[in-house]
């Protein structure tokens, strides 16, 4: 007989909930109704600031946000549950319809706290926990201009997250805290005004030790709209003309379903359960920040899963034959490491040390800016708790061993830069039961059972696993588990070459060869393959400026370069003349106008601010190059594995809220790094101000204009795994911009592999964004005079592809269908005529049907 399950909300743990069921327990006769508040499905809620800027929902979706997969699973967003009939079963809506259910689940999560101070309730106050309140806050700003203030009132994790996307909308933040440091359950004094310190130097107002907040109508100048009066623990009153104000004091459990229906509760709020999941009522279950667990609330995603599991887990059990009904929750991880505006934040077990008798060892270094600290027990053998503000590079190995003797008789080395590494603490010492991922309840020893079962990457253990999955913050003690396991990650490039692709890339620089054929007899094996072929075709193209065409260097390249055009599905060509920045002339709009025209091509206006046009027969692209090349035109790349677009807004040129000239800024950009090979395709975009018309952080490369300057973002990208780029740096001028993309681009070609776009290979590279930025913009490597080099050389030798085919005989002599026919055209090519407008067709293939 089937279980029909109702789950109250759709949240993270709810999503994690219903996808146990359908992971674990697909066997359960089932039906599972999910009713959720929110418009949209399940959404990344600790990532909700990475909505800023881009401002597209689905991209913080979670994976199968409405289960789709699993046809036991109906999913009804935008309803809201009014009521629970706990002697009926059954729940009810706001429609007045009536939902029926066996076993309940309330996953309501919780609301924003809103303390009361005078004016909390006027127009202009906001909360800060939903995809619908950024909106509204993004919407304020947008009223009130670049410049105006917003003030949060908190100084927790989510208050310095609120201000930092205010920062992103052009405002200027201030941050108030009642208490004396910033984050006070975290990090302790000292941590918390380092913390400050650097807060502040990414142009964030710091106001500590607040006693009383009072909000008022304002009519300041900037578009305030609020007068925010904030009076310290020393009487003085600080008065801030705001356009908005943000609350981020904290949450509260969202229990009133619950409470109206008599189910118990805890005494500070939450839905009480055992440690089963089970509330007072044995039909429903309460799961996540709702849930109080034996009188807990806990709120955190990493407890909210395995709540969500073991509520799987216990009603699963009662349905399936064999269940014990043992899977409980037995406790929570409450570590916590964070990135806030770029600065490292960790904290683990007893922070603040309370435990009686307990040590300190504290490493506080000024000059480079960085606090740690451990507590000890009073023999300094067992570690009880950590801090670490400004790096955060021990938290990973010492998590784990909270509460065990440490396998170093000198504590101090722990955190101790350059004494770590003799210390004796590594992922070898680490105990099976020691936790790797917190967010998934991940251990040692579930990652050397994936190990053993053929998990032999990282990609396998998170498919796995569901390690690194959530934050993500664990995947480089995932690499090391694999490596201690004796897995070896295999980096040759194929069967020719037991190099990889960066390891060539060097062999190439410093030998000087320049042809695929002695670089294989030197250092490869047999003849090549379509692997090794374009992979070394892209070193030699990335090295120096020769022609793709030149010599050997042609019977290497994938047919889009071979014929410096992208092949379509019928064997015709696209041709897309570059347009930097999106800029064109209208005597060129013309000339594409009647190529269009006299050669009848689909013409289609690009995502990348560019024209494709579509249908070309491979004898005809000379041609359509000359008529191009004769207007000013050149090769747009589009079929290379090289730059592609700088996309941009109007910038100061046209817009009235544009703060530098993005136009000016992307053609710059473009005419630089045009042509230039790499690993995988390169986007960029440049935004002038941080409204982010251009989208610049979905994109390799983004700039997005400051009053003072450029922030500079890497490593996003669009496509199947959407990513945002993430600030490399901030406030540049505009020759600090170009040297930091230079050298970025260049370290990128130097050490990327095979088809590796940037994002992945950000996310592979060893120490992530922050050794990038040791590279770009400290030179810890030494290599920033050389990448420039590079680059000035690629920009000194630059001669565009089409205009160079067009002035060589042989080269031109490619450009046929037939070798012993030139002047025949492919009779295999043909098109149709639908809603006016040419398409190709397949020999043997059906018409295609018109457009409604």
């Amino acid at each position: 007989m089937t279980e029909h399950i109702v789950v109250v909300g759709h949240g993270m743990v709810s999503h994690r909930f219903v996808s146990t069921f359908g992971t674990r327990y697909p066997e359960a006769d089932v039906a599972v109704t999910v009713i959720g508040e929110e418009a949209d499905p399940a959404y990344d809620r600790v990532g909700l600031s990475a909505y800023v800027g881009e401002w597209q929902r689905d991209a913080l979706h979670l994976d199968d946000a409405r289960h789709s997969a699993d046809p036991r699973v109906t999913v009804r967003s935008g309803r809201l549950v009014t009521a629970v009939d706990t002697a009926a079963r059954r729940v009810e809506l706001d429609s007045g319809e009536h939902v029926a259910y066996d076993t309940l689940v309330l996953a309501t999560g919780s609301r924003a706290f809103v303390p009361p101070v005078p004016g909390h309730d006027l127009p202009g106050c906001h909360v800060y926990r939903t995809l619908d309140d950024l909106d509204a806050i993004r919407a304020a700003a947008e009223r009130a201009g670049v410049g105006a203030h917003g003030v949060v009132i908190g100084g927790g994790l989510l208050g310095i997250e609120a201000a930092n996307a205010l920062s992103l909308l052009g405002l200027t933040p201030h941050v108030v805290e009642r208490n004396d440091r910033l984050m006070p359950v975290q990090v302790d004094g000292r941590g918390g005004a380092l913390l400050c310190d650097l807060i502040r130097d990414r142009g964030i107002d710091v106001h500590l030790g607040v006693t009383d907040t009072v909000i008022e109508p304002g009519t300041g100048p900037d578009g305030a709209e609020l007068r925010v009066a904030l009076t310290g623990d020393d009487g003085e009153t600080v008065s801030v003309d705001a356009a908005l104000v943000v609350f981020s004091v904290g949450v509260r459990p969202r229990d009133e379903l619950a409470r109206a229906a008599g189910i118990a509760l805890a005494e500070r709020g939450g839905v009480l359960t055992d440690r089963a999941c089970r509330t007072s009522d044995p039909h429903v279950y309460a799961i996540g920040e709702c849930a109080a667990i034996e009188g807990t609330c806990y709120g955190l995603v990493g407890p909210g899963y395995t709540s969500a599991e073991v509520a799987a887990a216990q009603i699963a059990d009662a349905l399936l034959p064999g269940g014990s009904g043992a899977t409980e929750f037995t406790g929570a991880d409450l570590a916590t490491k964070l990135k806030l505006m770029g600065v490292d934040v960790a904290s683990f077990g007893d922070a603040h040390g309370r435990t009686p008798d307990c040590l300190e060892v504290v490493v506080d270094d000024p000059v480079a800016r960085t606090y740690s600290k451990l507590v000890l027990s009073d023999d300094a053998l067992t570690l009880l708790g950590g801090v670490f503000v400004g790096d955060a590079g021990p938290y990973q190995l010492l998590k784990p061993l909270l509460g065990r003797t440490l396998p170093s008789s000198n504590p101090l080395a722990l955190i101790t830069p350059g004494a770590a590494a003799d210390s004796g603490v590594g992922v070898e010492s680490l105990p099976d039961d020691a936790q790797i991922c917190s967010c998934n309840a991940v251990t040692k020893g579930d990652l050397r059972e994936a190990i053993c079962g053929g998990a032999c990457d990282v990609p396998a253990l998170k498919a796995c696993t569901r390690a690194g999955t959530s934050c993500g913050s664990c995947l480089p003690l995932m690499r090391q588990v694999l490596e201690a396991e004796g897995v070896e990650q295999s980096t040759a490039l194929c069967e020719h070459f037991e190099q990889s692709r960066s390891e060539l890339f060097e062999i190439v620089t410093v030998t000087g060869i320049r042809t695929f054929s002695g670089l294989i007899a030197r250092f490869g094996r047999g003849i090549g393959c379509d692997i090794c072929k374009p992979t070394v075709a892209s070193i030699l193209a990335s090295t120096s400026s020769d022609h793709v065409l030149d010599g050997e260097q042609a019977a290497l390249q994938d047919t889009n370069d071979h014929f410096l055009a992208n092949i379509q599905k019928n064997g015709t060509y696209s041709v897309v003349p570059r347009m930097p920045g999106g800029e064109v002339t209208a005597e060129q709009l013309i000339v594409i106008g009647e190529i269009a025209r006299d050669h009848d091509l689909y013409v289609k206006v690009t995502g990348g601010q560019r024209i494709d046009l579509f249908g070309a027969r491979v004898e005809e692209l000379p041609v359509i190059w000359r008529r191009l090349v004769d207007a000013g035109m050149e090769s747009g790349h589009a079929y290379g594995k090289s730059l592609r677009t700088v996309k941009s807004c109007v910038g100061t040129s046209w817009c009235r809220y544009g703060q530098q000239d993005s136009v000016a800024m992307a053609v710059l950009l473009e005419t630089r790094y045009r042509g230039l090979r790499a690993p995988h395709k390169m986007k960029m975009a440049v935004s002038g101000c941080a409204r982010e018309c251009a989208e610049a952080r979905g994109k390799d490369i983004g700039v997005i204009a400051t009053e003072t300057g450029w922030n500079l973002y890497v490593g996003g990208n669009g496509g199947a795994t959407p990513r945002h780029a993430q600030l490399l740096a901030g406030d540049l001028t505009d020759d600090q911009l170009i040297r930091y993309i230079d050298r970025t681009v260049m370290f990128y070609i130097r050490t990327a592999e095979r088809l590796q776009r940037m994002a992945p290979w950000l996310e592979a590279l060893e120490g992530g964004l922050d050794h990038l930025r040791d590279v770009v913009c400290s030179d810890s490597l030494g290599l920033a005079a050389e990448l420039e080099g590079r680059m000035e050389a690629h920009v000194a030798g630059y001669v565009d592809e089409w205009a160079a085919v067009l002035d060589d005989p042989d080269k031109l002599s490619r450009f046929v269908s037939f070798v012993n026919a030139p002047e025949a055209p492919d009779p295999t090519v043909q098109f149709e005529q639908r809603d006016g407008r040419k398409v190709p067709v397949l020999l043997g293939s059906p018409a295609m049907p018109a457009r409604v």
